[in-house]
């Protein structure tokens, strides 16, 4: 066996005694067995072989695709066993440049595009490297191909591309691995030539192959077998051509444009990626996006009605006022047969006298029939004192309410709700100073209140006719007792002190607790925490279907990752190194939930401003939307790193080699 001429300079590759084993089916096959060899600088090698003969394998190792199970490689005198998997990712950005057999280049992307990818992760900017990209491309014939994908090309073509892109860094080490095995003889020809070219302008060439006329084209011929080297010839002589193929890999060597250290422009390349690869399946992307539509679109909805029907019911509480105190007869837990008598007018007035108490507001209602103009409506007939309205807080429309004077008076007069005015007298009509008959008995019309809308309960506040205490007492129902008893405090923060000073004056007065008081601000606080407590858990009904779509994200991404397993491989062996891949593939992730929760928002928005026009009580805030597009940028963050984890740990041989 004749063996490669001596060289004093220290070789660019060298294998001592390199091993390398697979476990298949619980038995350990030994593929490479003490592999040992040196190349160097200029050198143009063809590892000749037999499938199955390790040649690959090895092409594997010395690419730094694979790590060997022993021995040692070196490379420019410094161990490769010693570098991390982001060290190794940089040597064969930097250094190797790979012509696959089946070419592998990016589906989605265009030939200036795959040809560019080293290049993105060397850092190079990005009008430099398209520059350069379609220079190598035009220098190889493809000038009318560059915009075109993969599938448009021819297999000659293809591989063309692949050459391009191992040159794209410089390639100081080209590892052609059976580059004319998927061609035809013509375009299988112009390969070889193109190699031969390389190999002249400086280039060291590692040519992998199993027909020897193949290899007869190199300058060094290492035949292998059975994973051991039986043979290692020298064609041509090498010796001083190796000198001036250094020199001149050295001159013609690409340098970056910028650190690769610097993690902006591998955001900003990861965006670009992430939506080319989202636009190649729209698809698939856009049932990815509905889950997160519709789960931040449910979030945003839900809140608006949680909100809007809080805002509703205390609006309503509100405008009976959260500062009043509500007094009926009959102690708390006693059933009591009969209607209960136990407040009397006298009771108002009493209490009229306490500290802070403003307003002590008597009340005695009861249902009569009102007739006006020939129309009968049954109402409400609440008989009161002057104070009513200031202490209720409830303005009139128009005319005044009755004075103290008219109940001293008894009066025969009224004051009509709107609901009542709207039935008697019509919208259009003046109701003031025109009668109307209460049980038969006249009474004249001297106000109109404004409108207060319907209780909590869904009952119409408008419904009902005021009129004074004393006349109801005397002319209607001849009762010296009152239902309730209204009283507003000034201060509402000493309400509570308030109450107590109250039932302690009329437990003294009635000899015995025999009545019950509601504090308002309590009603406020209960009926606030109760919706809070409704919106809390519309809001997690629809936080639910947002994790539901993260969930969906994640599956998809993972499914992205399990496709996209030669794609991860492609660029690993460009140069990728780990945080490349996870950028790519969380940026997806993030970018799917961007998208989603900007439109989910406007959908949900959408759909609320539905709602309200439908007649929902809605109400808009930021703070739900903020939180909906945050959760789903923080979906996006947390589904989308498991499958970008997944992808960054795959090994670069075995994602090439995936089906």
């Amino acid at each position: 066996m004749r063996t490669a001429p001596h060289c004093d300079a220290t070789p660019l590759i060298e294998l001592q005694d390199l091993r390398k084993s697979y476990s298949q089916g619980g038995l350990s096959v030994e593929v490479l067995r003490g592999v040992s060899l040196s190349i160097h600088e200029g050198d143009y090698v063809a590892i000749m072989g037999a499938s199955g003969s390790g040649k690959t394998t090895l092409m594997n190792l010395l690419g730094c695709l694979d790590t060997a199970s022993s021995g040692r490689y070196f490379f420019e005198g410094k161990d490769v066993a010693q570098l991390d998997r982001d060290s190794q990712a940089l040597l064969r950005r930097d250094t190797f440049g790979f012509i696959f057999q089946r070419y592998h280049l990016i589906n989605h992307a265009s030939a200036t595009e795959n040809v560019e990818i080293p290049a993105i992760y060397a850092g190079v900017g990005s009008g430099l490297r398209t520059e350069r990209a379609q220079h190598l491309l035009s220098s190889l014939g493809l000038s009318q191909r560059l915009a075109f994908r993969p599938n448009q090309l021819s297999g000659g073509q293809q591989q063309r591309v692949s050459v391009a892109r191992a040159l794209m860094n410089g390639g100081r080490v080209i590892l052609a691995d059976e580059p004319t095995g998927a061609l035809d003889s013509k375009s299988g020809e112009d390969v070889m030539n193109l190699l031969r070219e390389l190999n002249r302008d400086g280039h060291t060439v590692i040519l992998i192959t199993h027909d020897p006329k193949v290899a007869a084209h190199a300058r060094r011929l290492i035949e292998i077998k059975d994973g051991e080297i039986v043979a290692d010839r020298v064609l041509s002589d090498t010796t001083s051509e190796s000198a001036t193929h250094a020199a001149a890999a050295t001159a013609r060597r690409f340098s970056p444009s910028m650190p690769s250290g610097r993690r902006m422009p591998d955001v900003i390349e990861a965006v670009k990626m992430a939506i080319r690869s989202l636009r190649s399946n729209l698809f698939r992307t856009a049932l990815t996006l509905l889950g997160i539509v519709i789960g931040v679109g449910s979030v945003v909805t839900m809140s608006a009605l949680g909100d809007g029907g809080k805002r509703a019911v205390l609006s309503r509480i509100e405008a009976m006022g959260s500062d009043l105190l509500l007094i009926r007869p009959g102690a708390r837990g006693i059933r009591i047969s009969g209607e209960p008598v136990t407040l009397l007018p006298q009771d108002a007035e009493a209490i009229a006298e306490l500290p802070n108490v403003a307003f002590a507001v008597p009340e005695y209602n009861a249902g009569a029939t009102l007739r006006a103009g020939g129309s009968d409506y049954v109402a409400t007939v609440i008989s009161t004192t002057a104070d009513y309205s200031p202490a209720r807080k409830w303005p009139l429309a128009r005319g005044s309410f009755f004075s103290e004077d008219d109940l001293k008076s008894h009066a025969p007069v009224a004051v009509l709700g709107q609901t009542v005015r709207a039935n008697l007298f019509g919208v259009s009509d003046d109701p003031i100073g025109r009668y109307l008959w209460v049980n038969n008995i006249p009474f004249q019309v001297v106000g109109v209140m404004s409108a207060k809308g319907a209780t909590t309960s869904g009952s119409d506040m408008d419904d009902v006719i005021f009129i004074p205490l004393t006349t109801g007492k005397m002319r209607l129902f001849g009762k010296n007792y009152v239902r309730s008893i209204t009283v507003q405090v000034n201060d509402v923060n000493r309400i509570d002190a308030t109450q107590q000073t109250i039932t302690t004056a009329l437990t003294q007065r009635h000899t015995r607790q025999d009545f019950q008081i509601r504090n308002m601000a309590d009603l406020l606080d209960t009926a606030t925490e109760t919706q809070n407590t409704l919106t809390v858990l519309l809001g997690s009904i629809a936080a639910i279907s947002l994790l539901v779509g993260g969930i969906g994200v994640m599956n998809i991404m993972l499914v992205s990752v399990t496709e996209r397993v030669r794609e991860i491989g492609i660029r690993m062996a460009t140069g990728a190194r780990a945080h490349h891949i996870m950028l790519q593939f969380g940026i997806e992730a993030l970018a799917v939930c961007l998208v989603g929760g900007v439109l989910g928002v406007l959908g949900g928005l959408g759909v609320a401003q539905l709602l309200q026009i439908l007649g929902r009580p809605v109400e808009f805030s930021l703070m739900p939307v903020a939180l909906a597009f945050a959760s789903a940028l923080a979906t996006g963050m947390i589904f989308g790193y498991l499958p970008a984890r997944k992808a960054a740990s795959m090994d670069p041989v075995a994602a090439l080699n995936a089906e």
